[in-house]
């Protein structure tokens, strides 16, 4: 099988790494945004990447909207970018690599003056192919992105507030003690997740189900039970899973993220004998195959979804070790999905 790319850490490492790594972040992509200037006006913008860097985009297209700006994420590997860029006055493509191929063309199709890119990797082909970059500082990452994909998270997070007029104080201060705020929520969630992941083993497919800003949890994390555990997994939105998509239940394991419709989701799925972790703010006690990990409802909604990320990241470590998985070897290797385009 295929290893890990040179590089790269372990996924045990990455998890371990992160609120340190978060704590860098976070002053160092500050300190780029204050260098953007003129770029932060833009009002159409389109974001656009691959794999989990497409996952991410849910958290900033939702935040913009709630400042009424129209902004649109787009799958680079299925558009047609004379289309999708047609009106946009900001194309941020996004790959923690730096590497994406199908994000790369994608933003071949961008006037030069409305390219920017984000990548934890720099120098990258997709940093040098942008007018404007923003990088995470080259954090070491595992294959199965932890770091790079949290971090991206908070990046993407403190572009999308300079979109909407907030101030350089007010941005790194949403952030303030993410460290700390990852490590009590790993103390919190630790033995419940494990337990779950224990109960599903045999599991033979996940569902995983959230709205708006939190498909950037369900999404990677459908990603991550794919690549680490080898689950068939699927990331779906909360309405529509209820139209008809549960109903293949059945030697399934179910993950819902949020405080609304997924709470009589996540009771449904349980009493019908389908072990459930819910992702909840809202006082609700494991009872039986219905497992609760506890997100503080205080925080803003950018850092719950890091929180809820580190949540399904834990699930997945602990998921390929019940399964006997080892997280770091791949069934497949794909030659056509990173660059090796020099940088220039």
């Amino acid at each position: 099988m295929p290893a890990a790319p040179e590089g790269t850490i372990p996924y045990s490492q990455g998890r371990a790494a992160q609120p340190a790594a978060l704590e860098r972040i976070v002053p160092h992509v500050a300190a780029q945004l204050d260098e953007l200037g003129g770029v932060l006006t833009a009002r159409r913008p389109v974001f656009t990447g691959i794999g989990a860097s497409h996952a991410a985009l849910a958290l900033p297209v939702r935040l913009l909207e709630e400042h009424g700006l129209p902004a649109r994420r787009t799958l680079a590997g299925d558009l047609v970018p004379e289309t999708v860029f047609a009106d946009a006055d900001l194309v941020i493509g996004v790959s923690q690599s730096g590497r994406s191929t199908e994000t790369l063309d994608a933003l071949a199709y961008v006037a030069p003056e409305h390219r920017a890119a984000l990548v934890n990797a720099a120098p990258s082909p997709l940093a040098a192919s942008a007018a404007h970059r923003i990088d995470l500082g080259s954090e070491p990452d595992s294959y199965a992105s932890t770091v790079g994909y949290t971090g991206t998270l908070i990046a993407l997070t403190m572009i999308a507030r300079a979109l909407a007029g907030r101030s350089s104080t007010q941005i790194t201060a949403e952030w303030a003690g993410i460290a700390r705020l990852m490590e009590e929520q790993e103390r919190a969630i630790s033995t419940t997740v494990d337990e779950f992941a224990a109960r599903a083993a045999d599991t033979v497919a996940a569902d995983l189900v959230a709205s708006g800003a939190a498909r950037s949890v369900t999404e990677a994390g459908a990603l991550l039970l794919r690549e680490v555990c080898r689950v068939p997994a699927t990331a779906l939105v909360t309405r529509n899973y209820l139209h008809g998509a549960m109903e293949s239940a059945g030697r399934t394991l179910h993950v819902t993220v949020g405080d609304g419709r997924e709470l009589d989701l996540a009771r449904t799925l349980a009493e019908a004998g389908h072990p459930t972790l819910a992702l909840t703010a809202v006082p609700l006690t494991s009872d039986g195959l219905l497992y609760v990990a506890p997100i503080p409802g205080h925080l803003s909604l950018p850092v719950r979804t890091v929180l809820q990320t580190s949540v399904v990241q834990r699930l997945a470590g602990a998921l390929a070790q019940a399964r006997g998985v080892d997280i770091e070897d791949f069934v497949f290797h794909h030659a056509d999905t990173k660059t090796e385009e020099p940088v220039g």
